[in-house]
Protein backbone atom coordinates (compact mmCIF):
# COMPACT_ATOMS: atom_id res chain seq x y z
CA UNK A 1 0.00 0.00 0.00
CA UNK A 2 1.40 3.73 -0.99
CA UNK A 3 -0.13 6.81 -0.98
CA UNK A 4 -1.53 6.57 -4.30
CA UNK A 5 -3.62 3.58 -3.68
CA UNK A 6 -5.97 5.64 -1.21
CA UNK A 7 -7.90 8.91 -0.57
CA UNK A 8 -8.59 10.33 3.12
CA UNK A 9 -11.73 13.35 3.17
CA UNK A 10 -14.03 13.98 5.12
CA UNK A 11 -17.25 12.51 5.25
CA UNK A 12 -20.43 13.99 3.55
CA UNK A 13 -24.23 13.71 3.96
CA UNK A 14 -23.91 11.75 0.40
CA UNK A 15 -21.81 8.96 2.53
CA UNK A 16 -23.90 8.64 5.26
CA UNK A 17 -25.86 5.27 4.21
CA UNK A 18 -22.27 3.97 2.76
CA UNK A 19 -20.62 4.66 5.94
CA UNK A 20 -23.15 3.15 8.38
CA UNK A 21 -23.08 -0.24 6.04
CA UNK A 22 -19.22 -0.40 6.16
CA UNK A 23 -19.25 -0.11 10.16
CA UNK A 24 -22.30 -2.75 9.75
CA UNK A 25 -20.14 -5.14 7.54
CA UNK A 26 -16.58 -4.48 9.72
CA UNK A 27 -18.64 -4.87 13.31
CA UNK A 28 -21.02 -7.65 12.29
CA UNK A 29 -20.71 -10.58 15.14
CA UNK A 30 -17.26 -9.15 16.11
CA UNK A 31 -18.41 -8.28 19.76
CA UNK A 32 -22.02 -9.63 20.09
CA UNK A 33 -24.20 -11.08 18.02
CA UNK A 34 -24.91 -8.72 15.11
CA UNK A 35 -23.77 -4.86 15.75
CA UNK A 36 -25.44 -1.52 16.73
CA UNK A 37 -22.15 0.57 15.30
CA UNK A 38 -24.36 1.36 12.24
CA UNK A 39 -26.53 2.64 14.72
CA UNK A 40 -24.50 4.44 16.85
CA UNK A 41 -23.10 6.29 14.16
CA UNK A 42 -26.33 7.37 12.35
CA UNK A 43 -27.46 8.71 15.84
CA UNK A 44 -23.78 10.34 16.82
CA UNK A 45 -23.93 12.25 13.95
CA UNK A 46 -26.82 14.55 15.44
CA UNK A 47 -25.12 15.02 18.77
CA UNK A 48 -23.88 17.67 20.32
CA UNK A 49 -20.28 15.77 20.74
CA UNK A 50 -19.98 14.54 17.82
CA UNK A 51 -16.49 16.47 16.43
CA UNK A 52 -17.48 17.22 12.32
CA UNK A 53 -14.12 18.13 11.93
CA UNK A 54 -12.42 14.73 12.27
CA UNK A 55 -15.12 12.30 10.42
CA UNK A 56 -13.19 10.90 8.04
CA UNK A 57 -13.63 8.07 5.30
CA UNK A 58 -10.60 6.70 3.59
CA UNK A 59 -11.38 5.71 -0.41
CA UNK A 60 -9.57 2.73 -2.23
CA UNK A 61 -10.61 0.95 -5.42
CA UNK A 62 -13.76 3.75 -5.97
CA UNK A 63 -15.29 3.05 -2.78
CA UNK A 64 -14.95 4.04 0.93
CA UNK A 65 -13.57 1.12 2.48
CA UNK A 66 -12.84 2.81 5.81
CA UNK A 67 -13.84 5.33 8.03
CA UNK A 68 -12.82 7.21 11.72
CA UNK A 69 -14.86 9.19 14.34
CA UNK A 70 -14.36 11.51 17.35
CA UNK A 71 -16.69 12.83 20.21
CA UNK A 72 -15.98 15.34 22.90
CA UNK A 73 -15.32 13.99 26.42
CA UNK A 74 -13.07 15.22 29.38
CA UNK A 75 -10.68 14.00 32.12
CA UNK A 76 -11.37 15.68 35.40
CA UNK A 77 -8.97 15.32 38.08
CA UNK A 78 -9.34 15.28 41.51
CA UNK A 79 -9.82 19.12 42.54
CA UNK A 80 -12.68 18.91 39.58
CA UNK A 81 -10.44 21.34 37.31
CA UNK A 82 -11.27 20.01 33.67
CA UNK A 83 -9.61 18.42 30.58
CA UNK A 84 -11.55 18.51 27.20
CA UNK A 85 -10.10 15.48 25.05
CA UNK A 86 -11.24 13.28 22.25
CA UNK A 87 -12.76 9.87 22.44
CA UNK A 88 -12.30 7.85 19.21
CA UNK A 89 -15.09 5.50 17.46
CA UNK A 90 -15.39 3.88 15.41
CA UNK A 91 -13.14 2.73 13.49
CA UNK A 92 -14.06 0.45 10.76
CA UNK A 93 -12.27 -1.02 7.90
CA UNK A 94 -14.25 -3.13 5.13
CA UNK A 95 -13.07 -6.89 6.44
CA UNK A 96 -11.92 -7.81 2.60
CA UNK A 97 -9.19 -4.43 3.52
CA UNK A 98 -8.15 -5.22 7.40
CA UNK A 99 -4.74 -5.90 7.99
CA UNK A 100 -2.96 -3.89 5.52
CA UNK A 101 -2.63 -0.79 6.96
CA UNK A 102 -5.37 1.18 6.48
CA UNK A 103 -6.65 1.83 10.11
CA UNK A 104 -2.85 3.05 10.90
CA UNK A 105 -3.14 5.70 8.26
CA UNK A 106 -6.76 6.53 9.38
CA UNK A 107 -5.41 6.99 12.75
CA UNK A 108 -2.23 8.90 12.58
CA UNK A 109 -4.37 11.36 10.11
CA UNK A 110 -6.84 11.99 12.23
CA UNK A 111 -4.04 12.39 15.59
CA UNK A 112 -2.83 15.55 13.33
CA UNK A 113 -5.87 17.06 12.53
CA UNK A 114 -6.91 16.59 16.04
CA UNK A 115 -3.73 18.37 17.29
CA UNK A 116 -4.28 20.98 14.65
CA UNK A 117 -7.90 21.50 16.58
CA UNK A 118 -6.02 22.04 19.77
CA UNK A 119 -6.65 18.42 21.64
CA UNK A 120 -3.73 16.39 22.99
CA UNK A 121 -5.28 13.54 24.41
CA UNK A 122 -7.53 10.66 23.05
CA UNK A 123 -9.40 8.23 24.70
CA UNK A 124 -11.05 4.86 23.79
CA UNK A 125 -12.52 1.60 25.24
CA UNK A 126 -11.41 -1.50 22.81
CA UNK A 127 -9.41 -4.24 22.23
CA UNK A 128 -5.66 -2.99 23.47
CA UNK A 129 -4.35 -5.46 20.87
CA UNK A 130 -5.77 -2.94 18.10
CA UNK A 131 -4.30 0.03 19.00
CA UNK A 132 -1.21 -0.32 20.91
CA UNK A 133 0.92 -0.56 18.13
CA UNK A 134 -0.41 3.41 17.22
CA UNK A 135 0.81 4.33 20.84
CA UNK A 136 -1.92 4.16 22.94
CA UNK A 137 -1.17 2.90 26.39
CA UNK A 138 -2.97 1.46 29.14
CA UNK A 139 -5.12 3.75 31.41
CA UNK A 140 -3.61 3.10 34.32
CA UNK A 141 0.02 4.18 32.85
CA UNK A 142 -1.17 7.87 32.68
CA UNK A 143 -3.64 7.56 36.09
CA UNK A 144 -6.60 7.73 33.83
CA UNK A 145 -9.48 5.91 35.12
CA UNK A 146 -13.66 6.07 35.95
CA UNK A 147 -14.82 7.33 39.09
CA UNK A 148 -14.00 4.65 42.16
CA UNK A 149 -10.62 4.39 40.99
CA UNK A 150 -11.55 1.83 37.93
CA UNK A 151 -9.18 1.38 35.67
CA UNK A 152 -10.42 -1.19 32.98
CA UNK A 153 -8.01 -2.85 30.94
CA UNK A 154 -9.63 -2.08 27.67
CA UNK A 155 -9.72 1.59 28.75
CA UNK A 156 -6.88 3.21 26.38
CA UNK A 157 -5.16 6.45 26.19
CA UNK A 158 -2.99 8.45 23.13
CA UNK A 159 -0.69 11.33 23.99
CA UNK A 160 -0.85 13.67 21.45
CA UNK A 161 1.63 15.99 22.97
CA UNK A 162 4.21 14.71 25.43
CA UNK A 163 3.60 16.19 28.82
CA UNK A 164 -0.31 16.38 28.35
CA UNK A 165 -0.74 14.49 31.87
CA UNK A 166 1.22 15.47 34.08
CA UNK A 167 0.47 11.92 36.52
CA UNK A 168 -1.98 13.70 38.50
CA UNK A 169 -5.27 11.18 38.62
CA UNK A 170 -7.85 12.35 36.21
CA UNK A 171 -11.29 10.59 36.00
CA UNK A 172 -12.54 10.32 32.48
CA UNK A 173 -16.01 11.20 31.39
CA UNK A 174 -17.36 10.07 28.31
CA UNK A 175 -20.21 11.15 26.29
CA UNK A 176 -23.63 10.01 26.03
CA UNK A 177 -23.94 10.20 22.91
CA UNK A 178 -24.15 5.84 22.66
CA UNK A 179 -26.96 5.90 24.37
CA UNK A 180 -29.52 5.60 22.03
CA UNK A 181 -28.18 1.97 21.26
CA UNK A 182 -29.12 0.79 24.68
CA UNK A 183 -32.98 0.47 22.74
CA UNK A 184 -32.60 -2.23 21.18
CA UNK A 185 -36.04 -2.30 19.34
CA UNK A 186 -34.59 0.92 17.55
CA UNK A 187 -31.25 -0.61 16.97
CA UNK A 188 -33.45 -3.43 15.20
CA UNK A 189 -35.74 -1.59 13.55
CA UNK A 190 -32.57 0.53 11.63
CA UNK A 191 -30.93 -2.57 11.25
CA UNK A 192 -34.04 -3.70 9.07
CA UNK A 193 -32.84 -0.86 6.45
CA UNK A 194 -30.28 -2.88 5.62
CA UNK A 195 -29.45 -6.62 3.89
CA UNK A 196 -30.86 -9.51 6.01
CA UNK A 197 -27.59 -10.93 7.95
CA UNK A 198 -27.69 -13.85 10.43
CA UNK A 199 -26.28 -13.28 14.06
CA UNK A 200 -24.13 -15.97 15.32
CA UNK A 201 -21.42 -16.28 17.50
CA UNK A 202 -17.76 -16.46 17.09
CA UNK A 203 -14.61 -16.42 19.50
CA UNK A 204 -13.64 -12.82 19.15
CA UNK A 205 -17.24 -12.41 21.30
CA UNK A 206 -15.58 -13.81 24.25
CA UNK A 207 -12.49 -12.23 23.56
CA UNK A 208 -13.89 -8.54 23.64
CA UNK A 209 -15.90 -9.91 27.13
CA UNK A 210 -12.91 -11.11 28.36
CA UNK A 211 -11.25 -7.48 27.73
CA UNK A 212 -14.57 -5.29 28.53
CA UNK A 213 -14.58 -6.78 31.69
CA UNK A 214 -11.12 -7.40 33.27
CA UNK A 215 -10.27 -4.12 35.80
CA UNK A 216 -5.83 -3.79 36.47
CA UNK A 217 -6.06 -3.86 40.07
CA UNK A 218 -1.88 -3.48 40.77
Amino acid sequence: MNKNDYIIRLETENDYREVENLAREAFWNLSVPGCDEHYFIHVMRSHEAFVRELGFVLEADEKIIGSIMYTKAKLADENGTEKPILSMGPLCIHPDYQRKGYSKVLLEHTFKKAMELGYDTVVNFGNPDNYVARGYKSCKKYNVCFEGDVFPAALLVKVLKDGALDGRKWFYHPNNADEPCGDTEAVAEFDKLFPPKEKAWQPSQEEFYIHSHYVINW
